[in-house]
């Protein structure tokens, strides 16, 4: 009778092991489904540099939409001496859930050492 408790016990820890193993399994693969948002930063400018010839200096908006991630990178369009006048521009990228590039647009171009115009009064 111990014999049969023993290989009942034994049974039933192969099946949490079994069972454990499964849900371990799973969980890496829903990881495996959706990159982490790093993974998704580096794609990001991977795929971007690869599409336009220029590489990204730095991200300056990043969004989980429901169709995937948005961004908006900078990147440096034109090298100039002294380099504050060099022309950078402002990338829109959108990307799958999977991280994968779907779409981008430059939506601002300007040189490095001007900041961005106040408005004053909502104007």
């Amino acid at each position: 009778m111990s014999n049969t408790k023993n290989t009942q016990d034994s049974q039933g820890s192969q099946e949490e092991q079994g069972s454990q193993k499964s849900r371990t399994s799973s969980d890496r693969h829903r990881a495996a489904e959706r990159p982490s948002p790093m993974e998704v930063l580096r794609q990001a400018r991977g795929q971007l540099a690869e599409l336009t010839g220029m590489e990204a200096e730095s991200v300056s908006s990043f969004e989980q939409t429901e169709e995937g991630w948005q961004l908006e990178v900078e990147v440096l369009e034109l090298e100039r001496v002294p380099d504050t006048m060099s022309l950078m521009a402002s990338y829109q990228v959108e990307l799958d859930s999977q991280g994968q590039l779907t779409g981008y647009r430059r939506v601002r171009r300007y040189e490095r050492g001007r900041s961005d115009a106040r408005r004053s009064g909502g104007r």
